[in-house]
């Protein structure tokens, strides 16, 4: 087993700790694995806190930080974190204004943060929770039912902590994170399996010469199985998926992410073909991002998220944020 790790039993700890020497400007509770913007919690501000499996990188962890999440709780590896932890997070970050829980739609963490926000009800903190499920590849899988929440996790992280970062009340937050999740699609494709330091080979069989179309980001199986494509082909494939389902009248957010082991020169040259086929389907692009951000270990691949979005969308999209996985604007 060729991974950077010590052995498997410590990587998310291990981990954990090298987040919080990287980044003094989170408060990282190792033990606890909780992951807190060192100034929370903030003023007659709305807490946002997500979380999920960890091997997602930089989903949820690095997405923490001034206009975007302020906390995250990383469970093990493709494991949803606990109650606790969640309940811990929303805590931490509750100034009176109230939390929004932000769910992929994943069993472990539907049910977790249901139960979650019932010990926090609990506790005095006002808890409101919106559910990601913007894949279209599937119905249901081996993790959901319904739709799996993927790419559009981002968006809605990013857009409803702009809005939270300007003092909006929760059910502002909660109303604005559901309609980006709303406007939201993603597809996504794998040329190689992933690793889990746990099991120490691939997750799933895909011989050599295949791909995957459809694929989740936890190795779930997607549409069908196909002899390699060109980056055309795929682009062409995965931007119709997402058109069938979306079909946006308005300018969109374009997500071109890696699974985590597909190189930046392909990723760019992959978006130049995702672009192609926008403007061969009369689809105007607001913005792009290119690069690796809600990942699945060491898979080969990539996924294509689409929002439409109108003048408050974007402009909330562009305002600035200071998180270790993204930044600009301050």
């Amino acid at each position: 087993m060729r991974m950077l790790i010590n052995v498997p039993e410590t990587v998310v700890a291990d981990a954990l700790r090298g987040v919080a020497a990287a980044h003094p400007e989170l408060t990282v509770d190792v033990d606890n694995r909780v992951v807190v913007r060192r100034d929370a919690p903030v003023a007659d501000k709305v807490g946002l806190v997500s979380g999920g499996g960890s091997g997602h990188e930089p989903l949820h962890g690095g997405f923490v930080g001034p206009g975007m999440l302020d906390a995250a709780c990383p469970g093990e590896v493709f494991t949803s974190p606990v109650p606790d932890q969640m309940v811990r997070a929303a805590a931490a970050v509750d100034s009176g204004k109230g939390v929004l829980f932000i769910v992929k739609n994943y069993t472990g963490d539907v049910l977790n943060f249901n139960m979650a926000a019932e010990l926090a009800e609990d506790e005095g903190i006002q808890v409101a929770s919106v559910l990601v499920d913007d894949d279209v590849a599937v119905t249901d899988s081996t993790f959901t039912a319904g739709r799996r929440g993927t790419g559009a996790t981002l968006f809605v992280e990013k857009i409803a902590g702009a809005l939270a970062e300007e003092g909006a009340p929760l059910e502002k937050v909660e109303a604005i994170a559901r309609r980006v999740n709303e406007s939201s699609r993603s597809f996504g494709v794998a040329l190689s399996a992933c690793t889990t330091p746990a099991k120490g080979s691939p997750t799933f069989d895909l011989p050599a010469g295949e791909l995957e179309l459809g694929i989740g980001i936890h190795g779930e199986p997607g549409r069908e199985r196909r002899a390699m494509m060109t980056s055309r082909e795929i682009a062409d494939f995965a931007v119709d998926a997402v058109l069938e389902d979306l079909r946006p009248d308005a300018p969109v957010l374009a997500l071109v992410n890696g699974m985590g082991a597909t190189p930046l020169l392909e990723l760019y040259g992959f978006n130049a073909e995702v672009q192609r086929v926008l403007g061969e389907r009369g689809v105007s692009v607001a913005r792009t991002l290119v690069g690796n951000y809600v990942t699945s270990l060491d898979m080969a691949g990539c996924s294509v998220t689409l929002c439409q979005v109108d003048e408050e969308l974007l402009r909330l999209w562009d305002a600035p944020v200071a998180t270790p996985g993204l930044r600009w604007g301050r």
